[in-house]
Protein backbone atom coordinates (compact mmCIF):
# COMPACT_ATOMS: atom_id res chain seq x y z
CA UNK A 1 0.00 0.00 0.00
CA UNK A 2 1.50 3.32 -1.07
CA UNK A 3 1.15 6.06 1.53
CA UNK A 4 2.51 9.57 1.61
CA UNK A 5 4.97 10.55 4.29
CA UNK A 6 2.51 13.02 5.79
CA UNK A 7 -0.09 10.26 5.97
CA UNK A 8 2.25 8.20 8.14
CA UNK A 9 2.82 11.20 10.36
CA UNK A 10 -0.90 11.73 10.78
CA UNK A 11 -1.52 8.09 11.64
CA UNK A 12 1.48 7.98 13.97
CA UNK A 13 0.11 10.98 15.83
CA UNK A 14 -3.14 9.12 16.49
CA UNK A 15 -1.46 5.87 17.49
CA UNK A 16 0.92 7.65 19.87
CA UNK A 17 -2.06 9.37 21.48
CA UNK A 18 -3.85 6.05 21.96
CA UNK A 19 -0.73 4.58 23.57
CA UNK A 20 -0.32 7.58 25.87
CA UNK A 21 -3.94 7.43 26.99
CA UNK A 22 -3.57 3.73 27.77
CA UNK A 23 -0.51 4.34 29.96
CA UNK A 24 -2.08 7.29 31.71
CA UNK A 25 -5.19 5.45 32.87
CA UNK A 26 -4.13 1.80 32.62
CA UNK A 27 -7.39 1.25 30.78
CA UNK A 28 -8.11 0.30 27.17
CA UNK A 29 -9.25 3.35 25.24
CA UNK A 30 -12.02 3.26 22.66
CA UNK A 31 -11.54 4.89 19.27
CA UNK A 32 -14.23 5.92 16.81
CA UNK A 33 -13.92 6.87 13.14
CA UNK A 34 -16.57 8.56 11.00
CA UNK A 35 -16.04 8.92 7.26
CA UNK A 36 -18.24 9.86 4.30
CA UNK A 37 -16.55 7.72 1.65
CA UNK A 38 -18.28 9.39 -1.36
CA UNK A 39 -20.41 6.83 -3.18
CA UNK A 40 -19.20 6.16 -6.74
CA UNK A 41 -22.66 7.04 -8.04
CA UNK A 42 -22.01 10.62 -6.85
CA UNK A 43 -18.30 11.01 -7.58
CA UNK A 44 -17.82 13.15 -10.68
CA UNK A 45 -14.84 12.28 -12.86
CA UNK A 46 -15.26 15.10 -15.35
CA UNK A 47 -16.10 18.66 -14.36
CA UNK A 48 -17.25 19.36 -17.89
CA UNK A 49 -19.64 16.39 -17.93
CA UNK A 50 -21.58 15.90 -14.69
CA UNK A 51 -23.09 12.67 -15.99
CA UNK A 52 -19.64 11.01 -16.00
CA UNK A 53 -19.54 9.21 -12.67
CA UNK A 54 -17.02 6.87 -11.08
CA UNK A 55 -19.64 4.11 -10.82
CA UNK A 56 -19.27 3.53 -14.57
CA UNK A 57 -15.60 2.58 -14.17
CA UNK A 58 -15.11 -0.49 -12.00
CA UNK A 59 -11.33 -0.22 -11.82
CA UNK A 60 -11.59 3.34 -10.47
CA UNK A 61 -14.13 2.78 -7.71
CA UNK A 62 -12.67 -0.57 -6.73
CA UNK A 63 -9.15 0.82 -6.35
CA UNK A 64 -10.34 3.83 -4.35
CA UNK A 65 -12.43 1.73 -1.97
CA UNK A 66 -9.56 -0.73 -1.51
CA UNK A 67 -7.44 2.24 -0.39
CA UNK A 68 -10.19 3.39 1.95
CA UNK A 69 -10.33 -0.06 3.51
CA UNK A 70 -6.53 -0.17 3.75
CA UNK A 71 -6.64 3.00 5.83
CA UNK A 72 -9.55 1.90 7.98
CA UNK A 73 -7.90 -1.40 8.79
CA UNK A 74 -4.54 0.26 9.38
CA UNK A 75 -6.19 2.60 11.87
CA UNK A 76 -8.33 -0.21 13.39
CA UNK A 77 -10.75 2.00 15.27
CA UNK A 78 -13.02 0.25 17.77
CA UNK A 79 -16.03 1.82 16.02
CA UNK A 80 -16.31 2.66 12.31
CA UNK A 81 -19.22 4.69 10.91
CA UNK A 82 -19.41 5.20 7.14
CA UNK A 83 -21.76 7.33 5.09
CA UNK A 84 -22.48 7.20 1.33
CA UNK A 85 -21.77 3.47 1.45
CA UNK A 86 -22.73 2.08 -1.98
CA UNK A 87 -25.25 -0.53 -0.82
CA UNK A 88 -26.57 -0.87 -4.38
CA UNK A 89 -23.41 -2.57 -5.60
CA UNK A 90 -23.10 -6.18 -4.42
CA UNK A 91 -19.39 -6.44 -5.24
CA UNK A 92 -18.51 -3.40 -3.14
CA UNK A 93 -20.73 -4.57 -0.28
CA UNK A 94 -19.08 -7.99 -0.30
CA UNK A 95 -15.65 -6.36 -0.35
CA UNK A 96 -16.32 -4.37 2.81
CA UNK A 97 -18.07 -7.23 4.59
CA UNK A 98 -15.22 -9.65 3.88
CA UNK A 99 -12.33 -7.38 4.74
CA UNK A 100 -13.99 -5.94 7.85
CA UNK A 101 -15.20 -9.39 8.91
CA UNK A 102 -11.76 -10.92 8.47
CA UNK A 103 -10.34 -8.13 10.63
CA UNK A 104 -12.70 -8.96 13.50
CA UNK A 105 -15.51 -6.48 12.92
CA UNK A 106 -19.26 -7.01 13.18
CA UNK A 107 -20.92 -4.76 10.64
CA UNK A 108 -24.41 -3.60 9.73
CA UNK A 109 -25.48 -1.81 6.55
CA UNK A 110 -28.59 0.23 5.79
CA UNK A 111 -29.67 1.67 2.44
CA UNK A 112 -31.55 4.92 2.04
CA UNK A 113 -35.25 4.68 1.25
CA UNK A 114 -36.63 4.75 -2.31
CA UNK A 115 -33.62 2.82 -3.62
CA UNK A 116 -31.33 5.82 -3.66
CA UNK A 117 -28.32 3.50 -4.02
CA UNK A 118 -26.21 4.64 -1.08
CA UNK A 119 -26.60 4.35 2.66
CA UNK A 120 -24.75 3.69 5.89
CA UNK A 121 -22.41 1.13 7.38
CA UNK A 122 -21.51 0.75 11.04
CA UNK A 123 -18.89 -1.71 12.29
CA UNK A 124 -17.53 -2.53 15.75
CA UNK A 125 -14.63 -4.70 16.82
CA UNK A 126 -15.68 -7.98 18.47
CA UNK A 127 -12.82 -7.80 20.95
CA UNK A 128 -14.13 -4.45 22.23
CA UNK A 129 -17.90 -4.83 22.18
CA UNK A 130 -20.76 -7.25 22.58
CA UNK A 131 -23.69 -6.20 20.40
CA UNK A 132 -26.89 -6.06 22.46
CA UNK A 133 -29.25 -4.64 19.83
CA UNK A 134 -29.37 -3.01 16.43
CA UNK A 135 -32.16 -0.74 15.16
CA UNK A 136 -32.86 1.15 11.95
CA UNK A 137 -34.56 4.52 11.64
CA UNK A 138 -36.17 5.71 8.40
CA UNK A 139 -36.93 9.43 8.42
CA UNK A 140 -39.48 9.06 5.59
CA UNK A 141 -39.07 12.66 4.52
CA UNK A 142 -38.04 14.44 1.35
CA UNK A 143 -34.40 13.44 1.75
CA UNK A 144 -34.84 9.66 1.99
CA UNK A 145 -32.35 9.69 4.85
CA UNK A 146 -31.85 6.98 7.46
CA UNK A 147 -29.99 6.36 10.72
CA UNK A 148 -28.58 3.36 12.56
CA UNK A 149 -28.70 2.76 16.32
CA UNK A 150 -26.31 0.22 17.82
CA UNK A 151 -26.55 -0.75 21.50
CA UNK A 152 -23.32 -2.34 22.70
CA UNK A 153 -21.64 -3.44 25.90
CA UNK A 154 -17.91 -3.12 26.48
CA UNK A 155 -16.57 -6.66 26.22
CA UNK A 156 -13.67 -6.24 28.65
CA UNK A 157 -13.92 -5.44 32.38
CA UNK A 158 -12.86 -1.96 33.44
CA UNK A 159 -10.99 -1.80 36.73
CA UNK A 160 -12.91 1.36 37.63
CA UNK A 161 -16.25 -0.39 37.00
CA UNK A 162 -16.04 -3.40 39.28
CA UNK A 163 -18.76 -2.10 41.60
CA UNK A 164 -21.91 -4.21 41.33
CA UNK A 165 -24.54 -2.73 39.05
CA UNK A 166 -22.20 -0.47 37.07
CA UNK A 167 -23.29 -0.56 33.44
CA UNK A 168 -20.73 -0.61 30.66
CA UNK A 169 -23.10 0.01 27.75
CA UNK A 170 -23.07 2.58 24.95
CA UNK A 171 -25.55 3.79 22.35
CA UNK A 172 -23.94 4.54 18.97
CA UNK A 173 -25.77 6.34 16.17
CA UNK A 174 -24.65 6.70 12.55
CA UNK A 175 -26.42 9.03 10.12
CA UNK A 176 -26.12 11.32 7.11
CA UNK A 177 -28.41 14.32 7.11
CA UNK A 178 -29.98 16.04 4.13
CA UNK A 179 -27.86 18.47 2.12
CA UNK A 180 -29.47 21.94 2.43
CA UNK A 181 -29.90 22.89 -1.23
CA UNK A 182 -32.00 25.85 -0.04
CA UNK A 183 -32.81 27.46 3.30
CA UNK A 184 -36.17 25.70 3.65
CA UNK A 185 -34.38 22.35 3.91
CA UNK A 186 -32.58 23.46 7.07
CA UNK A 187 -35.83 22.76 8.90
CA UNK A 188 -35.83 19.22 7.46
CA UNK A 189 -32.34 18.61 8.86
CA UNK A 190 -33.39 19.95 12.24
CA UNK A 191 -36.38 17.60 12.15
CA UNK A 192 -34.10 14.69 11.29
CA UNK A 193 -31.92 15.27 14.34
CA UNK A 194 -35.00 15.66 16.51
CA UNK A 195 -36.29 12.31 15.22
CA UNK A 196 -32.97 10.66 16.07
CA UNK A 197 -33.03 11.96 19.63
CA UNK A 198 -36.72 11.05 20.00
CA UNK A 199 -35.92 7.54 18.79
CA UNK A 200 -32.99 7.21 21.18
CA UNK A 201 -35.18 8.44 24.03
CA UNK A 202 -38.01 6.02 23.18
CA UNK A 203 -35.50 3.16 22.87
CA UNK A 204 -34.15 3.90 26.35
CA UNK A 205 -37.68 4.04 27.73
CA UNK A 206 -38.76 0.84 25.96
CA UNK A 207 -35.86 -1.14 27.39
CA UNK A 208 -35.95 0.73 30.71
CA UNK A 209 -32.38 1.93 30.34
CA UNK A 210 -31.02 4.53 32.66
CA UNK A 211 -28.81 7.24 31.10
CA UNK A 212 -25.95 5.83 29.00
CA UNK A 213 -23.24 7.57 27.01
CA UNK A 214 -24.44 8.35 23.49
CA UNK A 215 -22.09 8.76 20.53
CA UNK A 216 -23.57 10.34 17.39
CA UNK A 217 -21.45 9.95 14.25
CA UNK A 218 -21.90 11.13 10.73
CA UNK A 219 -22.07 13.72 8.04
CA UNK A 220 -24.38 16.38 9.45
CA UNK A 221 -24.30 18.64 6.36
CA UNK A 222 -24.21 21.66 8.63
CA UNK A 223 -21.53 23.76 10.30
CA UNK A 224 -20.97 25.10 13.79
CA UNK A 225 -22.98 28.15 12.80
CA UNK A 226 -26.05 26.07 11.96
CA UNK A 227 -29.24 25.28 13.83
CA UNK A 228 -28.49 21.55 14.11
CA UNK A 229 -25.21 22.30 15.88
CA UNK A 230 -26.90 24.67 18.33
CA UNK A 231 -29.71 22.19 18.96
CA UNK A 232 -27.33 19.38 19.88
CA UNK A 233 -25.23 21.69 22.05
CA UNK A 234 -28.34 22.86 23.90
CA UNK A 235 -29.17 19.27 24.75
CA UNK A 236 -25.77 18.60 26.31
CA UNK A 237 -23.84 17.08 23.40
CA UNK A 238 -20.25 18.13 22.79
CA UNK A 239 -18.28 18.02 19.55
CA UNK A 240 -15.45 15.58 20.34
CA UNK A 241 -13.01 17.19 17.93
CA UNK A 242 -13.61 20.66 19.36
CA UNK A 243 -13.36 19.34 22.91
CA UNK A 244 -10.02 17.66 22.17
CA UNK A 245 -8.61 20.86 20.68
CA UNK A 246 -10.20 23.22 23.23
CA UNK A 247 -12.21 25.06 20.60
CA UNK A 248 -15.33 26.97 21.59
CA UNK A 249 -18.62 27.25 19.76
CA UNK A 250 -17.34 30.55 18.36
CA UNK A 251 -14.35 28.87 16.66
CA UNK A 252 -16.17 28.26 13.40
CA UNK A 253 -13.29 28.38 10.92
CA UNK A 254 -10.50 26.56 12.74
CA UNK A 255 -11.04 23.35 10.77
CA UNK A 256 -12.93 21.93 7.81
CA UNK A 257 -13.94 18.40 6.79
CA UNK A 258 -15.67 18.68 3.42
CA UNK A 259 -15.37 20.29 0.02
CA UNK A 260 -18.77 20.08 -1.64
CA UNK A 261 -19.68 19.88 -5.33
CA UNK A 262 -19.79 23.68 -5.47
CA UNK A 263 -16.18 23.91 -4.32
CA UNK A 264 -17.07 25.32 -0.89
CA UNK A 265 -15.29 24.02 2.21
CA UNK A 266 -16.88 23.62 5.62
CA UNK A 267 -16.86 21.53 8.79
CA UNK A 268 -19.76 19.07 8.62
CA UNK A 269 -18.42 15.75 9.96
CA UNK A 270 -18.83 15.30 13.70
CA UNK A 271 -18.58 12.73 16.44
CA UNK A 272 -20.90 14.00 19.14
CA UNK A 273 -20.71 12.79 22.74
CA UNK A 274 -23.39 12.98 25.41
CA UNK A 275 -22.25 11.71 28.79
CA UNK A 276 -24.80 10.36 31.31
CA UNK A 277 -24.31 13.35 33.60
CA UNK A 278 -25.02 15.88 30.84
CA UNK A 279 -28.75 15.31 30.32
CA UNK A 280 -29.47 18.93 31.11
CA UNK A 281 -32.83 19.60 29.50
CA UNK A 282 -36.00 17.93 28.33
CA UNK A 283 -35.74 17.04 24.66
CA UNK A 284 -38.90 18.87 23.65
CA UNK A 285 -37.65 22.04 25.32
CA UNK A 286 -34.37 21.84 23.38
CA UNK A 287 -36.29 21.28 20.14
CA UNK A 288 -38.67 24.18 20.74
CA UNK A 289 -35.79 26.54 21.44
CA UNK A 290 -33.97 25.36 18.31
CA UNK A 291 -37.02 26.03 16.12
CA UNK A 292 -37.49 29.40 17.78
CA UNK A 293 -33.87 30.28 16.93
CA UNK A 294 -34.43 29.29 13.31
CA UNK A 295 -37.58 31.40 13.19
CA UNK A 296 -35.74 34.41 14.60
CA UNK A 297 -32.84 33.95 12.17
CA UNK A 298 -35.16 33.88 9.17
CA UNK A 299 -37.10 36.84 10.51
CA UNK A 300 -33.94 38.92 10.91
CA UNK A 301 -32.80 37.99 7.42
CA UNK A 302 -36.16 39.05 5.94
CA UNK A 303 -36.57 42.20 8.04
CA UNK A 304 -33.24 43.42 9.49
CA UNK A 305 -34.85 46.35 11.32
CA UNK A 306 -36.91 45.56 14.42
CA UNK A 307 -39.77 47.83 13.40
CA UNK A 308 -39.97 46.17 9.98
CA UNK A 309 -39.92 42.74 11.60
CA UNK A 310 -42.80 43.72 13.89
CA UNK A 311 -44.79 44.96 10.90
CA UNK A 312 -44.02 41.72 9.08
CA UNK A 313 -45.54 39.68 11.93
CA UNK A 314 -48.60 41.86 12.42
CA UNK A 315 -51.89 41.02 10.76
CA UNK A 316 -53.43 43.64 8.51
CA UNK A 317 -54.93 46.63 10.33
CA UNK A 318 -53.68 45.40 13.70
CA UNK A 319 -51.38 47.19 16.14
CA UNK A 320 -50.15 43.91 17.65
CA UNK A 321 -49.11 40.41 16.61
CA UNK A 322 -51.90 37.82 16.67
CA UNK A 323 -51.69 34.08 16.14
CA UNK A 324 -53.16 34.35 12.65
CA UNK A 325 -50.61 37.00 11.68
CA UNK A 326 -47.87 34.91 13.22
CA UNK A 327 -48.90 31.88 11.12
CA UNK A 328 -49.04 34.00 7.97
CA UNK A 329 -45.48 35.15 8.63
CA UNK A 330 -44.33 31.57 9.23
CA UNK A 331 -45.74 30.59 5.86
CA UNK A 332 -43.92 33.46 4.18
CA UNK A 333 -40.72 32.30 5.91
CA UNK A 334 -41.34 28.82 4.45
CA UNK A 335 -41.61 27.20 7.89
CA UNK A 336 -45.19 25.98 7.38
CA UNK A 337 -47.46 25.31 4.43
CA UNK A 338 -45.58 22.41 2.87
CA UNK A 339 -45.21 18.69 3.56
CA UNK A 340 -42.00 19.01 5.58
CA UNK A 341 -42.90 22.20 7.45
CA UNK A 342 -43.82 22.59 11.10
CA UNK A 343 -46.88 20.69 12.25
CA UNK A 344 -49.88 22.43 13.78
CA UNK A 345 -48.73 21.36 17.24
CA UNK A 346 -45.18 22.60 16.62
CA UNK A 347 -46.53 25.91 15.33
CA UNK A 348 -48.60 26.36 18.50
CA UNK A 349 -45.58 25.51 20.66
CA UNK A 350 -43.62 28.20 18.84
CA UNK A 351 -46.38 30.74 19.47
CA UNK A 352 -46.58 29.81 23.14
CA UNK A 353 -42.87 30.60 23.53
CA UNK A 354 -43.61 34.13 22.39
CA UNK A 355 -47.02 34.61 24.02
CA UNK A 356 -45.91 33.71 27.54
CA UNK A 357 -48.77 35.56 29.26
CA UNK A 358 -51.26 33.60 27.06
CA UNK A 359 -53.42 36.62 26.21
CA UNK A 360 -53.33 35.83 22.49
CA UNK A 361 -51.45 38.93 21.30
CA UNK A 362 -47.97 40.48 21.36
CA UNK A 363 -47.52 44.24 21.55
CA UNK A 364 -44.30 45.90 20.38
CA UNK A 365 -42.63 45.73 23.81
CA UNK A 366 -43.43 42.02 24.15
CA UNK A 367 -42.20 41.42 20.60
CA UNK A 368 -38.85 43.00 21.45
CA UNK A 369 -38.49 41.04 24.66
CA UNK A 370 -39.77 37.63 23.55
CA UNK A 371 -38.72 37.48 19.90
CA UNK A 372 -36.24 40.12 18.85
CA UNK A 373 -33.80 40.11 21.79
CA UNK A 374 -34.35 36.96 23.86
CA UNK A 375 -31.48 35.13 25.56
CA UNK A 376 -31.69 31.82 23.76
CA UNK A 377 -29.55 29.24 21.99
CA UNK A 378 -28.11 31.63 19.45
CA UNK A 379 -26.59 33.81 22.20
CA UNK A 380 -24.93 31.00 24.15
CA UNK A 381 -21.39 29.65 24.04
CA UNK A 382 -21.50 26.59 26.25
CA UNK A 383 -17.98 25.47 25.36
CA UNK A 384 -16.52 28.33 27.35
CA UNK A 385 -17.57 26.62 30.54
CA UNK A 386 -17.20 23.06 29.28
CA UNK A 387 -15.83 20.75 31.95
CA UNK A 388 -14.26 17.41 31.26
CA UNK A 389 -15.18 14.70 33.76
CA UNK A 390 -11.78 13.03 33.77
CA UNK A 391 -11.87 11.76 37.34
CA UNK A 392 -13.74 8.62 38.46
CA UNK A 393 -16.84 9.21 40.56
CA UNK A 394 -16.83 7.30 43.86
CA UNK A 395 -20.36 8.30 44.84
CA UNK A 396 -22.73 5.61 46.09
CA UNK A 397 -25.30 6.73 43.50
CA UNK A 398 -26.20 4.52 40.55
CA UNK A 399 -23.07 4.18 38.42
CA UNK A 400 -22.50 4.00 34.69
CA UNK A 401 -19.60 4.62 32.38
CA UNK A 402 -18.94 7.84 30.54
CA UNK A 403 -16.09 9.06 28.38
CA UNK A 404 -13.46 11.74 28.40
CA UNK A 405 -12.10 12.85 25.03
CA UNK A 406 -8.39 12.12 24.84
CA UNK A 407 -7.60 13.08 21.28
CA UNK A 408 -9.17 13.73 17.88
CA UNK A 409 -7.49 13.77 14.48
CA UNK A 410 -8.68 14.68 10.99
CA UNK A 411 -7.12 13.23 7.85
CA UNK A 412 -5.79 14.72 5.65
CA UNK A 413 -4.00 16.85 8.23
CA UNK A 414 -4.28 20.06 6.18
CA UNK A 415 -8.00 20.32 6.97
CA UNK A 416 -7.16 20.84 10.62
CA UNK A 417 -5.82 24.23 9.54
CA UNK A 418 -8.78 25.03 7.33
CA UNK A 419 -7.13 24.07 4.02
CA UNK A 420 -8.25 21.47 1.48
CA UNK A 421 -5.35 19.64 -0.24
CA UNK A 422 -5.75 19.40 -3.99
CA UNK A 423 -3.97 16.02 -4.15
CA UNK A 424 -6.41 14.29 -1.76
CA UNK A 425 -8.53 11.79 -3.71
CA UNK A 426 -10.02 9.30 -1.24
CA UNK A 427 -13.23 11.30 -0.83
CA UNK A 428 -14.65 14.80 -0.74
CA UNK A 429 -14.78 14.42 3.05
CA UNK A 430 -12.04 14.14 5.63
CA UNK A 431 -11.87 11.18 7.97
CA UNK A 432 -12.36 11.96 11.68
CA UNK A 433 -11.06 9.69 14.43
CA UNK A 434 -11.55 10.30 18.16
CA UNK A 435 -10.00 8.49 21.11
CA UNK A 436 -12.19 8.15 24.23
CA UNK A 437 -11.15 7.05 27.70
CA UNK A 438 -13.86 5.29 29.78
CA UNK A 439 -14.61 6.73 33.21
CA UNK A 440 -17.28 6.02 35.83
CA UNK A 441 -19.86 8.58 36.82
CA UNK A 442 -23.16 8.90 38.61
CA UNK A 443 -26.33 9.00 36.53
CA UNK A 444 -28.87 9.67 39.30
CA UNK A 445 -31.23 12.67 39.45
CA UNK A 446 -30.79 13.50 35.77
CA UNK A 447 -33.27 14.98 33.33
CA UNK A 448 -33.64 12.60 30.39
Amino acid sequence: MRMKKECYCNMGRMLRTQSYAMQENQLPCISCTTFNILAPIYKRLNKEDESCRESEYRACWLARNQRILDWLLYERSSIICLQEFWVGNEELVNLYEKRLGDAGYINFKLGRTNNRGDGLLIAVQKEYFTVLNYKELHFNDCGDRVAQLLHVEIAFPLSQCQKSGTRQEILIVNTHLLFPHDSSLCLVRLHQVYKILQYVESYQNEYQLKPLPIILCGDWNGSKQGHVYKFLRSHGFVSSYDTAHHYTDADTHKWISHRNHLGNTCAVDFIWLLNPNKYIKLLKASWSEAVFCMFKYLLRRTSPAESDAFDFLKADNEDCVTYSGFCKALQQLNLIGHCYGLSVEETKDLWFQADIDRNGVLDYKQFLHQIWNPTRLDQRDDNKNEKQDDEPNDSEDDQTIGFSVKNAVLFPSEVEKGKWPEDYSLSDHARLTVVFSPITMSCSNLIS
